[in-house]
């Protein structure tokens, strides 16, 4: 890492890899200096612009017409070459096209469509628990964090049995093909044939169980709100949406509870804060790392001119611990006021499967907390490195029943 240079227009170079294993390691250091550095910052590594404060991230976001997700998300400009993937309707679209397609998500996914899937959502944590009270000794990540949402989710969505384990390795391969060409990057894409070919077949129309969310997305076909090429790639959004944020966000929310006694304390004395603990979760850790956007004029941003065309890196982690924003922004603390915080990003483009995420993340932290006295961590935590996702492959833990 080398202390800031600096350019004509003002804006001061780094030479820092956001892609780096050892960057991924301990992103915080790093996370500081990007912030201190600037408001805007050059990347002489990747040549692109980043943002890690608060105003400027919540900028970029809210602004979709200037900062555009059609050039992609990650670092390859889709106006210059080919995507590994035919491109998400969600996720790397604009308006007026992503409109129309989110507002069929939006009812697919809709509070109230949540509220009639909370009771089973609620039942499958309660089973989960009790198959974790019988072992006493498990591994957060596998045992709980994946098998919780893997028990549950799919099931919504309305996919077979058969081939489930492809989707864990599907939603890691479509955030490590977010990064540069780098190893994981590389081997990602390089292992992915067979999990692309079983998450294409499922999002099919003939493959999906009648009155799953999957169906209800094919169902808006016959209503002519998209077209039959369309409802598959909606349906793949939610397979990737729904599940990497929940199976981070559970992992992030056990690891901190583990490692904050007195916070677990907290929420066993009042499960009403479960939703917010696991909300604090996603912001004190950030399964999210980092999003692209493209410009798509000339702009000034806090001082700063970014040509158009230019590729503007948000690092959403170091934003959801800007001390300009947030009181004490290290300290894991269930009762703080979360709004705002970018976890699953903001704007037009917030993450389709936060609904999910939240149902699922309250739930189950509800019925830990009711059942278990303490979680203790009984080995070394493993990471899972990601160019966008961080969360752990490994976190042996023993809990004592309540």
């Amino acid at each position: 890492m080398s202390a800031p240079g600096s350019t004509a227009n003002g804006v001061p170079h780094l030479d820092v890899d956001p892609f780096d294993m050892n960057f991924f390691a301990d992103p915080y250091p790093t996370h500081e200096l990007l912030r201190e550095t600037g408001p805007v910052v050059y990347l002489d590594r990747w040549k692109l612009y980043g943002v890690a404060r608060y105003a400027e991230v919540h900028a970029v976001l809210n602004d979709p017409a200037t900062f555009c997700s059609s050039r992609g998300v990650g670092l390859s400009d889709f106006k210059k070459e080919t995507p590994w993937r035919p491109p998400s309707l969600i996720l790397e679209a604009d308006p007026p096209e992503h409109t129309r397609t989110r507002a069929v998500l939006s009812k697919v996914l809709s509070p109230t469509v949540m509220k009639g899937l909370r009771d089973r959502f609620v039942a499958a944590a309660e089973e989960r628990v009790d198959v974790l009270l019988e072992k006493r000794s498990f591994d957060a990540i596998t045992d709980l964090a994946e098998a919780y949402p893997l028990s549950i989710f799919p099931d919504a969505l309305g996919l077979k049995p058969e081939g489930r384990e492809n989707l864990i390795p599907y939603a890691s391969l479509v955030f490590n093909a977010f990064g540069p060409p780098n190893q994981l990057r590389q081997d990602a894409i390089a292992r992915s044939a067979p999990h692309q070919a079983y998450v294409t077949d499922q999002c099919q129309r003939d493959n999906l169980t009648p009155g799953g969310i999957g169906a209800c997305i094919h169902a808006h076909v016959d209503e002519g709100a998209i077209t039959a090429t369309e409802a598959p790639l909606l349906v793949r959004s939610l397979l990737s949406a729904g599940l990497d944020t929940t199976v981070n966000g559970i992992g992030a929310a056990v690891y901190c509870l583990a490692r904050f006694p007195d916070q677990w304390r907290r929420l066993r004395s009042d499960l009403t804060l479960a939703r917010n603990a696991f909300e604090e979760a996603v912001r004190f850790e950030s399964p999210v790392q980092t999003f692209f956007r493209t410009t798509t004029r000339d702009v000034e941003l806090s001082g700063a001119t970014i040509g158009e065309g230019e590729k503007v890196l948000m690092f959403l982690a170091a934003t959801n611990r800007d001390p300009r924003r947030w009181d004490k922004p290290d300290s894991y603390d269930i009762t703080r006021r979360t709004s705002g915080h970018v976890g699953y990003g903001s704007g037009i483009h917030m993450c389709v499967g936060q609904l999910v995420a939240r149902l699922e993340g309250e739930t189950m932290l509800s019925a830990l907390a009711r059942r278990i006295a303490k979680i203790e961590i009984t080995g070394e935590p493993k990471r899972r490195f990601n160019n966008t996702l961080r969360g752990l492959d490994s976190l042996p833990v023993t809990i004592t029943p309540a």
